[in-house]
């Protein structure tokens, strides 16, 4: 019955926020109780890295019920001290280091029950064009959304926006700001500072950093997304779309945005004042990764000669690209960016490296895996031949490092092939089947 009773609670919240979309909660954290608490616990990922305390989630359940409790008191009464969180880096596809911040996990569950009372209220808010760190809505709905514009409103013109260290760079008092048109419980916005103003741990040093919201905190993604919602978004269909001469669309996932424009002089007029925008809002535009595409196509003459002159723009790990369907229209085709796929053999290389001297059905295990990962996210309709490639690397490359296991270990193909027959690895399948949104643009 307790997730039942909090679930009510949300769609109080949900409703009040939809009947008045002008209006600012000032009391919201008389919502929070234990069995608010306890669904924050079990909405918490429990295997995640642990934080500076080195406490684990195992650890946390031996007393859940007084620690619950406790932890309820301390938000309440403006106890409640938010821990630093640890800094961690992972390799990010051009190179570079993307930095993380791990909280503790009493620190986690804190901010889900925060998290808990403001997704009702900015749901009602929130466009439809943003899909990042939402409930109910995926990278894939986000990858539809911009294809099917460009094919129903003749987008030729686009804008691939990158935003350079977006996280890192969100400044707080304007973050303040904008969080005060909906939100301005004390409560919940003295928890939200001190979130904010938590101490980073790295390299035993501890610092105190005066802009961003880190990347691994529970709460960052919402913080992150009503920035921009206001800062981007709203801007964007209150302010650009009513002065443009055409059609154009924004389609935004996190950080990364694409907007598809009919016209040309409407994406220049925006391609020139987005910087702008940004800067009022301590935001800049990636200079190398940013740019103005030009999406166009030209369709057959009479004398049966055309011409295809589009230029290609990467989203979501795909690159986009015009092509022909199997009934002869010009769509809008979508596969695997070289990046993302060379990351891809690069792992799949190492993972058999690594696990040459395992088992082979541990192996197998892992491996595949691996591959239905990859085609959970990357089978899309038309990606077909990335798909493949990837499935026939995997077999050389898990043939190649059992090879090298040892002098001895020597496997000729054809025996390998009955290794396949016993041991297959998932064929290479389109999960995401896109239909056509509408007949090709005259």
């Amino acid at each position: 019955m307790e997730p039942k009773s909090v679930s009510t609670k949300q769609e109080r919240i949900a409703e009040l926020a939809r009947q008045n979309p002008r209006m600012a909660f000032t009391s919201l954290n008389h919502y929070l109780d234990e069995a608010w608490l306890l669904r924050a616990y079990d909405l918490t990922r429990k295997d995640g890295a642990v934080g500076v305390d080195g406490q684990d989630a195992k650890e946390y359940a031996c007393n859940l019920e007084a620690n619950l409790r406790n932890l309820l008191e301390r938000l309440k009464s403006g106890r409640y001290c938010a821990p630093a969180v640890r800094r961690h880096f992972i390799p990010k596809a051009d190179g570079g280091q993307r930095p993380l911040g791990i909280p503790t996990f009493e620190d986690k569950v804190a901010q889900r029950a925060i998290v808990m009372l403001l997704e009702p209220i900015y749901e009602q808010t929130f466009h439809d064009c943003s899909f990042g760190f939402r409930s109910g809505r995926n990278a894939h709905q986000a990858l539809r959304h911009m294809r099917n514009r460009i094919m129903e409103e003749s987008g030729k013109w686009v804008l691939d926006i990158d935003l350079r260290k977006y996280f890192d760079s969100i400044d707080h008092a304007k973050l303040r700001i904008l969080l005060a048109k909906r939100v301005v419980d004390g409560t919940v916005r003295k928890l939200i500072d001190k979130w904010l103003n938590a101490g980073v741990m790295e390299g035993g040093q501890l610092h105190y950093p005066t802009a961003g919201s880190p990347q691994g905190g529970v709460i960052s993604p919402i913080l992150a997304n009503v920035f921009l919602h206001y800062a981007l978004d709203e801007w964007f269909a209150k302010v650009v779309k009513p002065r443009l001469s055409g059609r154009a669309s924004l389609t935004r996932y996190a950080d990364d945005f694409v907007m598809v424009f009919e016209n040309a002089c409407d994406a220049l007029k925006v391609w020139n004042v987005l910087p702008k925008r940004m800067q009022r809002f301590g935001l800049e535009l990636h200079e190398q990764k940013s740019r103005l595409v030009d999406f166009r196509y030209w369709r057959p003459h009479r004398d049966g000669w055309h011409q295809q002159l589009a230029t290609t723009f990467n989203f979501l790990g795909f690159t986009h690209l015009w092509g022909v369907s199997r009934r002869g229209n010009y769509v809008v085709m979508q596969r695997t960016a070289k990046d993302r796929l060379a990351r891809t053999l690069k792992a799949i290389t190492d993972r058999c490296r690594w696990m040459r001297h395992d088992p082979m059905r541990e192996q197998h295990r892992r491996l595949c895996a691996m591959l239905k990962g990859h085609f959970a996210y990357f089978g899309i309709t038309g990606n077909s031949r990335s798909l493949r490639l990837v499935h026939f690397y995997a077999e050389r490359a898990w043939h190649k490092w059992l090879c090298r296991r040892s002098q001895k270990s020597v496997i000729p193909w054809r025996n390998f092939r009955d290794v396949l027959k016993l041991m297959p690895l998932p064929p290479a399948h389109i999960v995401h089947r896109y239909t056509v949104a509408s007949e090709p643009m005259a």
